[in-house]
């Protein structure tokens, strides 16, 4: 056996071989502790978007949730695909929160902000079409053609529209992540988030991984290279029209 003296050579030269196949205890500490170095910085960026949100957000379920939210200036409904040119059912049931917010009186306007890189691609477009048709007036809706990423979309909202204070609207696995990179950007954000995704377990999990690497991604944007998005564009006055501010024509 290994570790026992052998007159026959054949097998001490298997039991070396087999030491040296064999990683030695050293060799398995260093592996586990790299892998819970590893673990941490994953989980990181998710700690940092969770602990920053927590007192600002709310899902949207049962009867009472709107009374949990507070009035701002706009509702930042983030793009979420398109079926052709109709909206994904995660961005109708965005929108339909967002016209909830606008009919109870929490929000002014309604910032569109999707992704229109492909003259075939139009989601802010889609959107409105989609509000139009439940009632929501045109006069009250901006669209954003390069809200590429959430972290673009929050800094367009803020640097480009003028937005100060808005209610971000997403689904609520993604709602930490939305909630910090708008705060990040500048912008006294609340979250809304739906709830549906949570009744699909299947999807969960990936929606979960999605956001592992996402909010890495975020972080790295937000508080390490603090990105410029794709396109910062010239100031646009549409939204403080709306709402009024000064700087804005007419207002």
């Amino acid at each position: 056996m290994c570790g026992e003296r052998s007159a026959t050579p054949p097998a001490s030269e298997g039991c070396a071989l087999l030491r040296k196949v064999r990683p030695s205890r050293k060799a398995l500490r260093r592996t586990y502790q790299g892998l819970v170095v590893l673990s941490v910085l994953a989980l990181a960026p998710m700690t940092w978007a969770w602990l920053s949100s927590s007192e600002h957000r709310v899902a949207a379920e049962g009867a009472g949730w709107l009374g949990r939210v507070p009035e701002t200036q706009a509702a930042l409904v983030l793009g979420a695909g398109l079926y052709g040119d109709q909206p994904t059912l995660m961005l109708a049931r965005r929108l339909d929160i967002a016209a909830e917010l606008y009919r109870a009186g929490k929000v002014r306007a309604l910032l569109l902000s999707g992704d229109n890189s492909r003259e075939d691609y139009d989601e802010p477009t889609a959107m409105r079409d989609y509000l139009r048709a439940r009632g929501v007036p045109d006069a009250v809706m901006v669209l954003d053609y390069a809200g590429f990423d959430t972290w673009d979309s929050c800094v367009r909202a803020r640097q480009v529209f003028g937005a100060e204070r808005v209610t971000v609207v997403t689904q609520e696995f993604h709602m930490p992540r939305a909630v910090t990179l708008c705060r990040t950007a500048g912008l006294e954000t609340f979250g809304v988030g739906d709830d549906s995704a949570r009744r699909l377990p299947g999807p969960t999990y990936v929606y979960a991984t999605r956001e592992l690497f996402a909010t890495a991604k975020a972080f790295a944007d937000a508080k390490i290279l603090g990105s410029d998005p794709v396109f910062p564009g010239p100031r646009e006055v549409s939204l403080t029209r709306i709402l009024g501010q000064p700087g804005a024509p007419g207002a």
